[in-house]
């Protein structure tokens, strides 16, 4: 089956990132747990994108592995801000351009600041939304930095 050409793909591929597509069953609120299982890798390589806004609703994305929670106490001391909280699935989607459960931090509508837990990075291989639900991309974590240079932060609580 043919992948979607998201804009997340066209920003992958413009940047020469070695990558590969990864379709899959999406399933309403099956998270990562649901892609991981398809795709039959452990729920920690999955990488969610999650779209948050500071205090005064400047938006802002985390990566974070899939098995782990976000502490947005931790992320706002870390970046400076009183409270970071989730935006709304209607916020997200104005700022990203993308349907929530097919964020891709690539390719976003709007240049967004990129948070991404540190742990990430230290991976062999990650898998994270192509801009699509149902629609998974592996790569190195290394071309993850290579094209978004996020913050790495230190804010992942278990779930």
């Amino acid at each position: 089956m043919e992948h979607p050409v998201t804009p997340a793909i066209r920003v992958l591929r413009s940047a020469g990132v070695t990558f590969t597509p990864h379709l899959y069953d999406y399933q309403d609120k099956g998270g990562t747990g649901r892609s991981s299982a398809e795709l039959g890798v452990e729920e920690h390589q999955v990488v969610k994108t999650l779209v948050m806004q500071d205090e005064a609703a400047k938006p802002l994305i985390v990566l974070m592995h899939g098995d782990r929670q976000v502490s947005t106490k931790a992320l706002a001391r870390q970046i400076g801000c009183k409270t970071v909280a989730p935006c709304t699935p209607e916020v997200a989607e104005k700022h990203t351009g993308y349907k929530v459960g097919g964020t891709s931090p690539f390719g976003t509508r709007k240049a967004l600041p990129v948070y991404c837990q540190a742990s990430i990075v230290e991976l062999p291989l990650i898998f994270i939304n192509g801009g699509a639900r149902g629609f998974l991309v592996s790569l190195a974590p290394a071309e993850l930095v290579g094209v978004l240079s996020p913050t790495l932060v230190d804010v992942a609580l278990e779930k």
